[in-house]
């Protein structure tokens, strides 16, 4: 069983009418749309689970929480109070990160495979298909990986964000609950 034999999409049977474009072009176009949009969907993932750990963090953590008490800051010493500013910081830098990383994209320009688009490509689908115009296809998933790519390199962008945040947010705590232990 070869790699292509378990892809998401089925491979093309297409008579190439024009000679351009061959079949293996149309199919390996068609399996980076489908890496692409994986990729998409494994950020959107991996923010939801930092979204989910730090909000966790937050409600279940009474040190976590109280970084949020404003008169916990009045009575620290400014070490202590530089460390809850810290890790107060880094855990709403992160939640907002990783909400970012879900939020719908704009991108200026569409292809048929973009359903709020899809009034605006079909006559040209019916056009392209009406003259089995295999570029017309081949050029479709061409663009459109070009936008998958620019929409998971903007939500990996901000993942890498969000996790640094979640790294710091773990690091600021662990050495806030060193210091206060030292300090009773």
């Amino acid at each position: 069983m070869s790699d292509f034999d378990s892809a998401p999409t089925e491979m093309l049977d297409l008579t190439m009418a024009s000679g351009e474009v061959t079949e293996e072009y149309i199919n390996h176009i068609r399996k980076i749309n489908d890496v692409f949009y994986d990729q998409i969907k494994i950020a959107d993932q991996k923010a939801a689970y930092i979204f989910t750990f730090m909000l966790a963090f937050l409600i279940s953590s009474a040190e976590g929480r109280s970084v949020f008490d404003w008169a916990l800051y009045a009575k620290a010493d400014i070490p202590e109070a530089l460390l809850r500013a810290i890790l107060a910081c880094a855990s709403v830098f992160s939640i907002i990160c990783a909400i970012l990383v879900v939020l719908p994209r704009n991108i200026p320009r569409s292809t048929s495979l973009f359903w709020g688009t899809w009034p605006h490509h079909r006559p040209l689908f019916e056009l392209a298909a009406a003259n089995r115009d295999v570029s017309y296809l081949f050029n479709e998933y061409l663009d459109n990986a070009d936008i998958l790519s620019l929409i998971s390199r903007r939500k990996y962008k901000c993942v890498s964000f969000a996790f640094r945040g979640l790294v710091l947010t773990v690091l600021a705590y662990v050495i806030l609950l060193l210091a206060t232990q030292n300090i009773r």
